[in-house]
């Protein structure tokens, strides 16, 4: 593992894809390289985090086209586009869009590291509380209906013996649900389960 996070280089010109290898690389970045813009939103939900340094212009997929697409993935990754000289409305929209900078080619080595170490340290924080939004999705949807239907009754804040009457079972079975209800949720107190809850959206008010 890389000390300074993941950059994906996407650019359909090979020369400035070797040497934006070269100096990422030796910059202590880890570094993946495409030369299209579709091979990387192919490979893109199993990649880990990190930033996208994206050239604008591209045959196929371009970078505004890019960005449209993962935007429509809610990705949290940082994406800084290259702009050839004169390409600014590009740029522009290209911000509108979401990228977090750009830059005009030909660019200083120095800007584009320090672009790169602000977007991740920026982008780092909601991607991993995305990533955690996510797993706890997934643990509410791994419930069977009824323990979900446990789930909303104790965050709720009724008793086992009021859910048990609401769902006309006994409590004992309710205990039962419960007990599962918390492994599934990798829940380790009530007060736990009920912060899940709020992150999974299932309590609004």
């Amino acid at each position: 593992m890389t000390n300074k996070g993941h950059v994906y280089v996407i650019d359909d010109d090979a020369a400035m894809r070797d040497s934006l290898n070269f100096l990422l690389d030796s910059s202590g970045f880890g570094v993946t390289l495409f030369d299209n813009a579709k091979d990387f939103i192919d490979t893109l939900p199993g990649l880990a985090f990190g930033c996208v340094v994206s050239d604008v212009r591209m045959p196929g997929l371009d970078g505004i086209e890019l960005l449209k697409r993962m935007k429509a993935q809610n990705s949290p990754f940082p994406i800084l586009i290259m702009t050839g000289h004169g390409d600014v409305p590009l740029a522009v929209e290209a911000m509108k869009l979401g990228a977090v900078d750009f830059l005009e080619k030909p660019f200083e080595d120095d800007r584009l590291i320090t672009m790169i170490e602000t977007a991740i340290r920026q982008a780092e924080p909601a991607a991993k509380g995305e990533a955690i939004s996510q797993d706890i999705a997934a643990r509410v949807a791994s419930l069977s209906p009824r323990e979900r239907q446990v789930m909303e009754g104790l965050i709720a804040g009724l008793s086992n013996k009021l859910i048990a009457r609401e769902y006309d079972i006994s409590p004992r079975t309710i205990e039962v649900y419960r007990a599962n209800v918390m492994t599934k949720m990798q829940a380790g107190s009530l007060s736990e389960l009920v912060r899940m809850a709020m992150r999974a959206g299932m309590l609004n008010d």
